[in-house]
């Protein structure tokens, strides 16, 4: 769990706990389809019958054979009850389940949907003849012309809506098309424009793509958990829509972050999609707009508090567990600050828990930090850190920044958060307003007089990093920046607030304002900056490093819970991504060309975390973390059907 108090969790009870062997996992190979019946009621051919009769036959005589899977000979520790190891592999169809999809379902049915990459033999064998033009082309071809059409739209969000489309009718396809091309994509499927498809989200809802929990279900959540069709989830996202990355209160239309951050689960860490569950609580919205619009999906009141929100909350955590079990990892997603803080402190001591605001963004940000040190010089505790934004983001990042200046110099978290200062919307957080303060800003007020302006307060406290988590656009102001740069001679600016209009500043403006001095990296991607004949390239600080593969890391490794050293351990595993070539293009973050290659170096690093904390299950401990995350990586290359 990510302290908040300074102290971090570790139940030293999981040492001892019990090894049991699973049970030893039947799978069958059988055709992935049997004929289906046709639209109007009678059967789609005279052979289903027969087909049907020869394929359970095949299935029956085959049930006590186990197959043997390389992927698959790490098991152990905490039994596989759930199916929670096996969640990141290809799944196949057990004796008592028949997958009825051929012919034209076939081809609506987006988890087997390969279009006109279906072989004649397949189209063949699975009733597809005349139901597709007659050529037949690769996946690559695929890809090239669907990237290509993509580039045709002008407007980001009519790309986001064609890749949402995509998503829905060929996954494979979807998934390949964003690995091959995720520096072009990544901003497309995430942020800025999911931002935009989240405000519209009411208008260009299509068909559901997880599951909506309000306060309707209330008492009955279990049963509503039951409803998805997959049943081996190993990766929960969830939001309540109350802070939508920079926009805020969304309510039931921040649907698309749970979708997005998911697609990226598999995309970057390798999570197979049907491991993968989007979730959105809905319990109103005080979004006046919203509320008043007729397209508005979600509830039509003013959002739920206290105690009718914390007993949802409460029967939804224990929901997920019953089904799910203890290993699944729940992800809180753009929850408000009075919630986000008390939902991570209440359940990280019970269940995998994991708040990519608070933790993730610090995690990326401090890897940046430390790679940026070998362009500026020194180690973090000689520098200084002012934070303009005091909410999740800047206070976990802040609280990871400290803790590793404490690892490293053995210093006492209480001296090294001396070196962290912040700002929020009345000021300089100083000792003297400790009284009004929220809790989880009291660790950060300092001695000092009060400073009211920003730029004033870079005068007085003399930072070498300046990092923006404010969710305010233009904030850091001409002023400031240049402040910045007549304090040092390569200042550190990091404008972290997504989507792209509320970042503190652009990648032109800091380098501009800074005479090209400045180590820049933003939340949202901006594009290469000339100044004075050198082309400057910025980083994007941007959680989709970390965590893909932390949950890759927790997944393989059974962990139960987080620590915060496994987030220290992501850290240190992205800043070793960052090649000398990159620092000379002045980049503190690698390309997000080799991003599932990071990923999987991230996830072996929090997964010998796991292990040395005592926090695995899945035993014994694989010799090569690395190859074994590998080879857990979903590939959505396509597989040919008999």
């Amino acid at each position: 769990m990510f302290s908040l108090s300074g102290s971090s969790f570790t139940n030293n009870s999981l040492y001892g706990v019990s090894r049991c062997l699973t049970q030893s996992r039947k799978r069958v190979s059988v055709p992935m389809v049997v004929a289906s019946v046709s639209s109007n009621g009678r059967p789609a051919d005279r052979n289903v019958s027969v087909l049907m009769e020869n394929t359970l036959k095949e299935m029956r005589e085959n049930a006590p054979v186990i197959e043997k899977d390389s992927k698959s000979t790490v098991t152990g520790g905490v039994g596989d009850v759930y199916g929670e190891d096996s969640a990141t592999e290809d799944q196949t169809i057990t004796p008592w389940t028949v997958s009825v999809a051929s012919g034209y379902s076939l081809l609506r049915d987006p988890h087997h949907n390969k279009g006109l990459a279906f072989s004649e033999k397949e189209r063949d064998s699975h009733y597809l003849c005349g139901l597709l033009p007659p050529v037949v082309v690769d996946q690559e071809l695929q890809v090239k012309k669907l990237m290509n059409n993509l580039r045709q739209y002008d407007v980001p969000l009519q790309r986001y809506m064609a890749m949402m489309d995509l998503q829905e009718r060929n996954e494979r396809l979807f998934y390949k098309l964003l690995i091959e091309n995720v520096e072009e994509l990544l901003p497309v499927v995430y942020t800025p424009t999911v931002g935009e498809a989240c405000q519209k989200y009411g208008s260009i809802f299509r068909r559901p793509q997880g599951l909506f929990i309000s306060l309707k279900e209330k008492g009955k959540i279990l049963e509503v958990l039951k409803n998805w069709p997959e049943k081996k989830v190993q990766v929960i996202v969830v939001t309540d829509g109350e802070r939508i990355l920079g926009l805020g209160d969304l309510g039931c239309q921040g649907m698309g972050i749970p979708v997005g951050k998911l697609s990226l689960y598999t995309a970057l860490g390798g999570i197979r999609p049907s491991a993968c569950l989007p979730i959105t609580i809905d319990v109103g919205t005080n979004n006046e707009k919203l509320l008043k619009d007729e397209f508005y999906i979600g509830l039509r009141q003013r959002r739920a508090r206290g105690q009718e929100y914390a007993e949802l909350l409460d029967e939804f955590m224990s929901a997920v567990k019953k089904t799910y079990g203890e290993k699944v990892l729940i992800q809180f997603e753009d929850f408000a600050n009075h919630n986000a803080f008390d939902l991570l402190a209440k359940y990280g001591i019970s269940h995998l828990v994991f708040n990519d605001d608070i933790q993730g963004t610090a995690s990326v940000v401090l890897a940046g930090l430390v790679a940026a040190l070998n362009l500026v010089g020194g180690n973090l505790a000689q520098h200084t850190f002012l934070f303009l934004g005091a909410g999740e983001a800047g206070t976990g990042i802040a609280e990871l920044i400290a803790l590793e200046m404490s690892k490293q110099t053995g210093a006492p978290l209480g001296e090294t958060r001396k070196k962290i200062w912040m700002v929020d919307s009345k000021g300089l957080i100083v000792r003297s307003r400790m009284e009004s303060l929220q809790h989880f800003k009291r660790p950060w007020a300092h001695d000092h007089e009060p400073v009211k302006e920003l730029v004033n307060a870079v005068k007085l406290i003399k930072p070498t990093v300046l990092i923006g988590s404010s969710g305010a656009g233009r904030t850091f102001t001409k002023e400031v920046v240049q402040a910045m740069a007549t304090l040092n001679k390569k200042p550190v600016i990091f404008a972290l607030s997504n989507p792209t209009s509320q970042s503190e500043c652009t990648a032109e403006e800091a380098y501009t304002w800074s005479e090209g001095r400045a180590i820049f990296a933003s939340g949202s991607p901006f594009a290469p900056v000339e100044y004075k004949g050198k082309v400057f390239m910025s980083g994007q600080a941007n959680n989709a490093y970390i965590f893909p593969g932390l949950g890759l890391g927790l997944i393989i490794s059974g962990a139960i819970r987080v620590h915060d050293d496994m987030l220290l351990a992501a850290s240190e595993a992205l800043a070793a991504e960052v090649s000398q070539e990159n620092f000379e293009k002045g980049l503190i973050y690698p390309p997000f060309a080799n991003i599932r290659k990071i990923s999987a170096h991230i996830a072996a690093k929090v997964a010998a975390k796991a292990y040395e904390l005592g926090l695995a299950t899945r035993l014994p401990q694989p010799e090569n973390l690395v190859a074994y995350a590998e080879s857990c990586m979903y590939s959505p290359s396509y597989r040919s059907y008999r």
